[in-house]
């Protein structure tokens, strides 16, 4: 009986045994995939670019949420919980996930800020939407090209450092990236020869283009949206159209996330063409779609901003916005 007994016991573990190696295969036949979490929709493109599905990656901040109000979700904590790595712009940015991050990751997870790992302080913007009174500079780089590079080099390099068995793989993608981003970068400076020099000048809704401006030799006259997000007061719209119109500027810009009234009103004013289609953190067309990157993005606002200046968009014609990892 107690031989039975053993026998049987003997037949269950190895039941089990074998149904856990169905679930979990043995060590040194697979490797787990790093577990990554982003913020913006931009970061997570240059992530996926990088890393395709060699890693399962999750984007916090939903598309067309608005970033600096965003708040994470209940929900998220169990993403931040399991997550290897976050992968975040930094500059204040994501303050809330930050705070997320320190009460729930787990031991040995990492973070990496790409804008402080990009530029010095000294280099850091101050302006209307991120005034230096409150502490945390403009954190929008990734929309000067240059700065999205080096993004792209430090989340290659962590992904390498992290996974070396996927190195390979992550270098080679990253090189053809890298490789079509200074295809977008000298472009853009090539758009914006054509664009007549008083033309030059941008008024957004957003304070999102100071990086990008100072890259690529445009002035910025003015963002509608204060540091508190408010409508900007009777006397700010004021002293705008008075600006634009000694300036002359033909095209201002609104978000296409956020509409804005003032704006409208600006144009109305002014006689200068209001377009609300600029994406600083939104990528075009649904997810999955050629377009849905971040150099799509770039291409659709570049397209938009070059052409309403009255310079000339098609240098960006031959231009693929499409993954590099599929």
């Amino acid at each position: 009986m107690r031989g039975f007994r053993c026998l049987r016991r003997f037949v269950l573990v190895s039941l089990l045994l074998g149904l856990l190696g169905a679930t979990f295969p043995p060590a040194g036949l697979a490797q787990a995939r790093l577990k990554v979490v982003t913020s913006v929709a931009p970061i997570a493109s240059l992530v996926r670019n990088i890393a395709g599905s060699r890693i399962d990656l999750v984007q916090l901040i939903p598309d067309g949420v608005d970033s600096h109000t965003f708040e994470p979700r209940p929900s998220d904590v169990r993403f931040i919980a399991e997550a290897d790595l976050f992968v975040l712009n930094g500059l204040g940015l994501e303050a809330s996930i930050q705070r997320l991050i320190a009460a729930n990751a787990k031991p040995g997870a990492q973070v990496l800020l790409l804008a402080e790992n990009t530029i010095t302080p000294d280099q850091w913007i101050f302006d209307r939407s991120f005034p230096v009174e409150r502490g945390s500079p403009n954190p929008h780089l990734w929309l000067n090209v240059a700065y999205a590079r080096r993004y792209a080099e430090l989340i290659r390099d962590k992904l390498v450092e992290m996974d070396p068995a996927n190195a390979d793989y992550y270098q080679a993608n990253a090189a053809e990236f890298l490789a079509r981003l200074d295809q977008l970068d000298q472009a853009i400076f090539a758009a914006v020869q054509t664009i007549p020099p008083q033309n030059r000048r941008l008024l957004t809704y957003h304070d999102s283009w100071p990086y990008f401006a100072a890259r690529y030799g445009f002035e910025v006259i003015g963002a509608i949206q204060p540091a508190d997000f408010a409508e900007p007061r009777p006397r700010d719209v004021a002293a705008i159209i008075d600006q634009i119109r000694r300036t002359g500027v033909p095209a201002i810009f609104g978000s296409e996330v956020f509409p804005s009234r003032v704006l409208e009103t600006i144009g109305r004013e002014t006689g200068a063409r209001y377009i609300d289609t600029l994406r600083d953190d939104d990528p075009p067309g649904p997810p999955g779609s050629p377009e849905h990157t971040y150099i799509g993005m770039m291409l659709a606002n570049m397209r938009t901003m070059v052409a309403a200046l009255g310079g000339d968009p098609s240098v960006f014609d031959g231009i693929d916005p499409r993954n590099v990892a599929q």
